[in-house]
């Protein structure tokens, strides 16, 4: 088996809650720029650092979202990895096992560059490091030049290879598409529709009212 062909898979983890088009759009950029074979899209269990989690979706209203949001893209695939975890789901637990059960697969951990900051204090990020390589996503507020030197400075920290991908720059997060939710807006083009039909069908944030389309206008 020395000589089996190497997979390269990228992995898209977060609370997804809900999944929105920035993530969709990040997926596919780092599935075309890094040439890898698949993306994993992997929502947290019980993430230790969001541990307040109510009035969100529960567990099995994410991965539903999540598997609507990316049914129709065939190099997309949903991972329970760690929705199967009990207790606090670690990032490096995750890698280091997917590393066991599939020795002949690189992974590729994309991350948005507000987690980068944050990289530091994640549960054991040598480990991380070491299970994968780390593909960082721009936004608005980031100036590339600070993301290249944070990028540099926790390589040579933790002894990792970090990727800045080549992205538009959207600005968006699941906070934000919660808060329009309370405020009766529109997520259409921000959210896909089968996943915005089932937040409202399902009163997902308690966010339905009777004269509220699927688009969210009244």
């Amino acid at each position: 088996m020395e000589n089996a062909v190497r997979k390269k898979v990228g992995i898209m983890g977060g609370t997804f809650d809900p999944i929105h088009v920035g993530h969709l759009i990040l997926g596919e950029k780092a599935y075309e720029q890094l040439s890898l074979d698949k993306v994993l899209f992997m929502p947290a269990g019980n993430p230790p650092h969001k541990r307040n989690r109510e009035g969100r979706a529960t567990d099995a209203q994410r991965v539903e979202m999540v598997r609507r949001a990316i049914s129709g893209n065939p190099h997309f695939e949903l991972s329970l990895s760690e929705m199967e975890k009990e207790g606090f789901s670690y990032t490096y637990r995750t890698l280091e096992t997917l590393k066991k059960e599939h020795p002949h697969t690189d992974y590729y951990f994309i991350i948005g560059a507000d987690s980068l900051y944050n990289f530091a204090t994640w549960r054991e990020p040598a480990r991380i490091c070491h299970a994968c390589t780390m593909v960082v996503a721009t936004r608005d507020h980031t100036s590339v030049r600070k993301l290249d030197e944070e990028m540099t400075f926790l390589s040579q920290q933790y002894g990792g290879q970090f990727l800045r991908l080549d992205t538009l720059n959207i600005d968006i997060s699941s906070e934000m598409i919660r808060g329009w939710l309370k405020e009766k807006k529109s997520l259409r083009y921000y959210v896909p529709d089968d996943v915005i039909q089932y937040i409202y069908q399902n009163n997902i944030y308690h966010s339905v009212r009777e004269d509220i389309s699927i688009d969210g206008t009244v």
